[in-house]
């Protein structure tokens, strides 16, 4: 099915598509200025409060895999319709939770839920578009898309302040039934039944398994999933690096967090207008080397405590911008030649996003010292394996 780049089709597609995809970013924002707090109301740790972060990076991770052979076998519209059900649920477990444990349960539920539409807008997008246009595409849900992390921590930080934590909570669950509903009512099946894979597991793990063996797919997989991993470490470790190292209050931590996701929506516009002029290979080289040296200039600031929070924002504004010019395309380039397999390449690019996300996020909260030293140190190690990974595998 076509859609014309210039409908109104099209844009009604980039605002559902990236409406959906922007909901795990608020599962994950919205409430990180609420960490502290919530360590302080259950009486427990800082790296306690970060396992709910980290298990809901870990449930991404592992539910992704089932999305995909999901949305190829029943359509994407009903592997959609499962996912935000459970996602609406869980929300619900996560306000009423008593103990950081509930809470860590619920948030690995929540996560389960919330991979439906992170696999299911990707597919879509594959179901429609050839390679330039999924850039195109991605570049426009990015838009869409990170309104979230500039809005959430500073929805997030007002509802702490004026209802408490729990508010973050069923606020997820009125923007999951909402979109539900919106889902139902504007947004096409894009798989049609003769097009539907009716594959047995071992089908499906095969499927996995050749995928996991193309060094192509693998190398922009592995290229844009660390960049990806080295911000999932940054949204881990900066509630408490800003709030607890450099006193920033926690209503005002949205407006240094927002600030990042401006850069990754000016990158998404631009990296959109480059597609078609400037090869999207060379596009993810150039900005993986300003994303390494923007990494290593964090870790040494960090270290040596030069140029105090400015020496840590404005390297982490560097790194954080790369993301918005390297995942669109490393997504385009290694989904492009699988259009057959596009829920199950979606959900293997997803998962391998969200293991090596879920493991900087521990390692930020296992090594916490009270510097800013182990978020620093994460994300350089991201960003030379990033660089590293694309200069072997990614340009073949």
């Amino acid at each position: 099915m076509s859609v014309s780049p210039q409908g109104a089709t099209y844009y009604r597609l980039a605002l559902v598509l990236g409406a959906l995809t922007a909901m795990g970013p608020l599962a994950i924002d919205m409430y990180l200025p609420a960490l502290p707090t919530i360590a302080r109301e259950f009486h427990t740790d800082v790296a306690a409060v970060q396992a709910s972060l980290a298990v809901y990076f870990m449930g991404i991770a592992l539910g992704q895999a089932f999305y995909g052979p999901l949305s190829d076998r029943v359509g994407r519209k009903p592997a959609l319709y499962f996912g935000l059900v459970v996602f609406i649920l869980s929300s619900i477990g996560c306000a009423w939770a008593g103990s950081v444990r509930a809470l860590v349960a619920f948030r690995f539920l929540q996560a389960l839920g919330g991979c439906a539409p992170l696999v299911v807008p990707r597919a879509v997008v594959r179901d429609h578009f050839d390679q330039l246009g999924s850039v195109r595409m991605l570049s426009v849900l990015m838009l869409v898309m990170g309104l979230a992390p500039i809005l959430a921590p500073l929805i997030g930080g007002q509802l702490l302040v004026m209802f408490g934590w729990r508010s973050v909570f069923w606020l997820l669950t009125a923007y999951a039934c909402v979109w539900l509903v919106l889902v139902a009512m504007f947004l096409p099946e894009s798989l049609p039944s003769e097009r539907r894979r009716r594959q047995p597991v071992g089908a499906v793990l095969a499927t996995y398994a050749r995928l996991a063996r193309d060094r192509t797919y693998m190398g922009h997989v592995l290229s844009g999933a660390l960049i990806f991993a080295g911000l999932l470490a940054y949204i881990a470790g900066s509630p408490f690096v800003f709030i607890e190292l450099f006193q920033v209050p926690p209503e005002r931590y949205g407006l240094f967090f927002g600030t990042n996701a401006i850069g990754i929506i000016a990158a998404s516009q631009v990296n959109r207008w480059l597609a078609g002029r400037v090869d999207a290979r060379r596009i993810v080289g150039v900005m993986l080397s300003v994303a390494i040296a923007a990494s290593l200039v964090l870790l040494a600031d960090a270290y040596t405590g030069f140029g105090g929070f400015g020496g840590i924002l404005v390297p982490l504004f560097c790194f954080i911008t790369c993301h918005g010019f390297v995942l669109p395309n490393t997504t385009a380039l290694a989904m492009a030649p699988h259009g057959q397999v596009a829920g199950s390449a979606s959900a293997l690019l997803g998962t391998i996003q969200f293991v090596l996300g879920s493991t900087t996020g521990a390692l930020v909260g296992i090594f916490a010292n009270g510097t800013a030293i182990p978020l620093a140190a994460v994300i350089a190690g991201c960003g030379v394996a990033a660089f590293l990974t694309h200069h072997v595998a990614g340009r073949r």
